[in-house]
This record gives structure tokens, C-alpha cells and sequence, in this order.
């Protein structure tokens, strides 16, 4: 199989946005697909004292046990100071604990709490329709490249390994 990618083009002869047009350019489409999809979560999460940080941290923990704070990082996309100060709300929120590192006691390891996984229950139903929302009238095999598609440019654009 070949790759049928266009060769990569000099940036003197790339087109310019004006050219493309915003509803042709993928990273503004990204944004605008997200933004919408945190937007469409917003009331569900304010009513769990949720911000999109926390969300995604703990959506994050409901699947990898106790990552390093770095990794949850990267896994959440959320900056680590924003990270960090989401973190401390959700521990006092008795949602999430830290623990050390059993091999580097300066790392730190967060784990979800019995109640933080009782809350992203509540939230992921509405989360899981606004996926499906989405997607609504695009064929399985449409979805299934489309992710493929997704998972090839984040390996193509990605800084860390995980």
C-alpha cells in the first residue's frame, strides 16, 4: 500500500487560510467541534461543581489507574498549572488523592476516589449522547476512518509518547 499523501509543499507555495477557507481547515474545525462538545456538557458539569479540566482529568482517571501527574497531563490536554490547581480542587472535593511514587518519591501518582468515579458516572451518560450526537448520520466505517484519520495526525504532531 502506498501512501497517497500530496508531497509536502515549500511554505512560499502553501496556500494561504484566505485560500483554504475556514470550513476547509481541519485544525478550526477541530476547535469548533470541541468547543461545541464542551459547551454541550457545561450545565451537567457546573451541577457536579465540574469545570472542563476536571472532566477530563477525571474521564482521564476512570481508565488509566494513577498516572503520574505529567502523564495526566498530556492524557487530560489541560496545561499543568491549570491541571494542578483542578487537582486540588477535586482532592478537597474528595474526588481524586495523590499518592507518591513508589519509585521517585518526588513524583506524585493521582488516583480517582470511589466519589470522583460515582461523579463522572453521572456525567458520562451526557457525555457518551453528545459523542453520539456527533456522529449522528455518519456510517460505522465513515467513524472507524474518520478516528483512524485522528490517531495517524496526533502520532504525526506528537511531543510526548503516550
Amino acid at each position: 500500500m502506498t501512501d497517497q499523501s500530496p508531497p509536502e509543499q515549500p511554505p512560499e507555495t502553501r496556500p494561504r487560510l484566505g485560500e483554504i477557507g475556514l470550513t476547509n481547515f481541519a485544525p478550526y474545525l477541530m476547535n469548533r467541534i470541541m468547543g461545541r462538545y464542551n459547551a454541550s456538557l457545561r450545565e451537567e458539569m457546573a451541577g457536579l461543581g465540574l469545570t472542563t479540566p476536571k472532566m477530563r482529568a477525571l474521564a482521564v482517571l476512570s481508565v488509566i489507574e494513577g498516572p503520574l501527574i505529567r502523564e495526566l497531563a498530556v492524557y487530560s490536554v489541560v496545561e499543568q498549572s491549570t491541571l494542578s490547581r483542578s487537582l486540588d480542587q477535586l482532592a478537597t472535593e474528595g474526588l481524586i488523592r495523590r499518592e507518591a511514587d513508589a519509585a521517585d518519591s518526588r513524583a506524585t501518582r493521582i488516583f480517582i476516589t470511589d466519589a470522583g468515579r460515582a461523579a463522572f458516572e453521572t456525567l458520562w451518560p451526557h457525555m457518551s449522547e453528545a459523542h453520539s450526537r456527533m456522529f449522528r448520520g455518519i456510517p460505522l466505517e465513515e467513524r472507524r476512518a474518520f478516528v483512524g484519520t485522528l490517531q495517524k495526525m496526533l502520532a504525526n504532531i506528537r511531543k510526548h509518547e503516550i
